[in-house]
């Protein structure tokens, strides 16, 4: 684990995928689309270069509708959505979910053994309580009761799953939120249908979870700026990343907060305290082939915080940037799999 300081000189580094060969030029006939749009609250935008027939209005839709599947069945703010029809759903019963669905289901509840519930899948009470869920905003910290009764009927140790038949058992009151993982597996869907279209140059982003693969007409690959957390913070250091078979995600507690008698107040939520992080991590980047993956991996380092976080992107050989609140100052920890990338520029 390695910690750097601000300083007064202000560097750039490159970051590239170490296993990164040198991708193939796109076509000279390929035609370079930019396309956007709106997707879970937030914006999307796709860069690719396209050598078939298929026309910018053909390629907008079918990303459109890519991304209002995830919506249709992860989004606890839908009411009609699989996830909050799920979450309504009478005590003991099973109710077989869409594919896209479980797998991010299963892959969340792996994430939450894998750190013995500092990541929950099943944190849609406590969302809701803090005002960082689809029942509204709220300034109060609620009751130290009312904390400790959800936390008990609503984890992921009551998430029952059945992989034979894609299906959940309700076991009563368990309110699932898939929003650190929803939306990183939208970017997943989005690559795998550019994919399908023969699409192999191409920068996929929405609200700010990013993947690429292939290069530019120009032979550069897709060069992305990592968050820098909160602007009122200055890093001695930027990184710009090339995504060649990479995706990036960031947790930050900067994004969504509320102040209350003068503390702050983080949408990041500890699960197994029920209180929002206090550890001082303001951000959590990682890097991963998977948005998903990446994705949930942000958010779980975040609550675990510096050590323990620092020490599981160890173990899983992942690449991962931590920043933390020093005073006036952010200080940053890399781990390994991030200095192995990490080449001057």
């Amino acid at each position: 684990m390695q910690a750097l300081h601000s300083s007064q000189t202000r560097q750039r580094q490159v970051l590239i995928p170490v296993t990164m060969q040198q991708p193939n030029l796109p076509n000279e006939r390929a035609r370079l689309y930019v396309l956007h749009g709106f997707t879970m609250g937030t914006t999307w935008q796709v860069q690719c270069y396209v050598d078939s027939s298929i026309g910018a209005e053909d390629l907008q839709s079918g990303i459109q509708t890519q991304l209002d599947q995830v919506v249709a069945q992860m989004s606890p703010w839908e009411q009609d959505s699989d996830l909050s029809r799920f979450n309504r759903a009478p005590a003991n019963t099973w109710h077989v979910i869409p594919e896209a669905f479980f797998k991010v289901l299963q892959h969340s509840l792996f994430v939450a053994e894998q750190t013995q519930g500092a990541y929950d899948p099943c944190i849609g009470h406590l969302a809701n309580l803090w005002g960082f869920g689809p029942l509204g905003k709220t300034t109060n910290v609620p009751a130290k009761e009312k904390i400790e009764q959800v936390i008990q009927t609503s984890n992921w140790q009551q998430l029952k799953l059945n992989p034979g038949n894609h299906s959940v058992l309700q076991t009563g009151g368990v309110e699932i939120d898939l929003c650190s993982t929803a939306k990183g597996f939208g970017v997943d869907q989005v690559a795998r249908y550019l994919e399908t279209k023969g699409i192999r140059s191409y920068l996929v982003e929405v609200g700010g979870e990013l993947r690429g693969w292939g290069c530019k007409s120009d032979g550069q690959p897709w060069w992305v700026q990592l968050e820098q957390a909160d602007a009122s913070f200055d890093l001695d250091c930027d990184y710009i990343a090339a995504l060649h078979g990479l995706a990036i995600a960031t947790s930050g507690d900067y994004r969504r907060f509320f102040m209350h008698e003068g503390q702050r107040y983080s949408h990041t939520i500890d699960p197994r305290t029920g209180y929002p992080v206090q550890h001082g991590v303001a951000a959590v980047t990682v890097l991963h082939p998977e948005c998903m993956i990446a994705d949930a991996l942000a958010t779980a380092i975040t609550v675990l915080g510096v050590e323990l976080g620092m020490a599981y992107a160890t173990q899983l050989h992942v690449a991962a940037r931590i920043l933390v609140r020093d005073g006036d100052h952010l200080r940053e920890y890399l781990s390994p799999s991030y200095l192995a990338m990490m080449a001057d520029d």
